[in-house]
């Protein structure tokens, strides 16, 4: 073989070898469990995100789902994937966070949570210094807000009726934040709790037959799912009714304010890509919303008799007609 031929042959074959390598690389796996936050849009605003990282499913990445609006099925769900030995797990809501925390310290853990620090997941914001990291929904804090807007809607307003889930632990501060509010804008509250589907038309009929004027939903992956049920039977006992995503006013509620959910979903595979990398969850601070929606549903206020100021809809980001 002539002395150029060989080199030919080497330098190819050379050439080569990273690409095989590439190729027989194995395809990261991650896993997603999901507490009433799962599927339809949301699950679109996470596959977004992914690709705005460059990931496909079954390409370059593969993702074990889990999801489910039974808490009894967390653990167990948890359990599954953290025997997957993935790269990392991504958490949508608190409570998927709390149950992926009591099984494991070590594997990295993206959550969606309405008080990360609050609840103990992070140490900080700007500094996590444990296995968990992700974006923070900011619900204590604008919940405040929710109530001041109720106010500007309904300046009479005397009485409104708070349901929230005990079971949710992010839900705690959120109503202590709400009663804060409360005595500032001198509004007396009916607090109601609500664990589950089945107790949630009992809490609207109570907060009627004790003349509430308007019902405060507390976030929380119940009311997600049972937004339009609330509305409807809110809407029936003439009760206004405020959420903190806009999805809920789409399906009946008269006001939202908060970040947008999808939105924040979306951000989740940031920190998938930065983990896969080779970042730690600990040097990856958790990031806030720095946008928030106000949306309206001027069917809802029609039915219910309300004219909405002209000051609230010059500021809504949304107005369902």
């Amino acid at each position: 073989m002539r002395r150029r031929d060989f080199i030919t042959l080497v330098g190819g074959a050379t050439a080569g070898w990273p690409l095989a390598a590439r190729a027989q690389q194995p395809m990261p796996r991650i896993g997603h469990l999901a507490f009433g936050i799962g599927g339809g849009s949301a699950e679109d605003a996470f596959r977004q995100g992914l690709r705005d990282f460059g990931y496909v499913e079954g390409q370059n990445l593969s993702v074990e789902y889990r999801r489910t609006g039974e808490t009894s099925q967390l653990d167990s769900f948890a359990a599954e994937l953290i025997e997957l030995n993935l790269v990392v797990i991504v958490a949508a809501g608190s409570q998927a966070t709390r149950a992926l925390l009591r099984q494991t310290k070590t594997i990295p853990i993206v959550t969606l949570s309405s008080d990360p620090v609050g609840l103990g997941f992070v140490a900080s914001l700007a500094k996590p210094g444990g296995n968990v990291t992700g974006v923070s929904l900011l619900a204590p804090e604008i919940s405040g807000k929710r109530l001041a807007l109720l106010k500007q809607l309904y300046p009479t307003i005397a009485r409104v009726a708070v349901l929230w889930n005990p079971d949710d632990p992010s839900v705690r501060a959120s109503l202590e934040e709400t009663q804060v509010a409360a005595a500032s804008l001198a509004l007396s509250l009916q607090v109601s709790e609500t664990r589950n589907a089945e107790e949630i038309d009992g809490a609207v009929l109570a907060a009627a037959n004790a003349h509430s004027e308007a019902v405060v939903l507390l976030p929380t992956p119940l009311f997600d799912r049972a937004a339009g049920q609330i509305a409807k039977l809110a809407t029936e006992k003439q009760l206004p009714t405020i959420y903190f995503n806009k999805e809920s006013v789409e399906a009946g509620i008269l006001l939202s304010y908060g970040p947008s959910l999808l939105a924040t979903i979306r951000r989740q595979p940031y920190f998938v890509d930065r983990i896969i990398k080779g970042t730690k969850p600990a040097d990856l601070p958790v990031e806030e919303p720095t946008k928030f929606e106000l949306a309206i549903n001027l069917k809802t206020a029609k039915a219910l008799g309300l004219t909405v100021p002209q000051s609230l809809l010059a500021t809504a980001d949304e107005v369902i007609e």
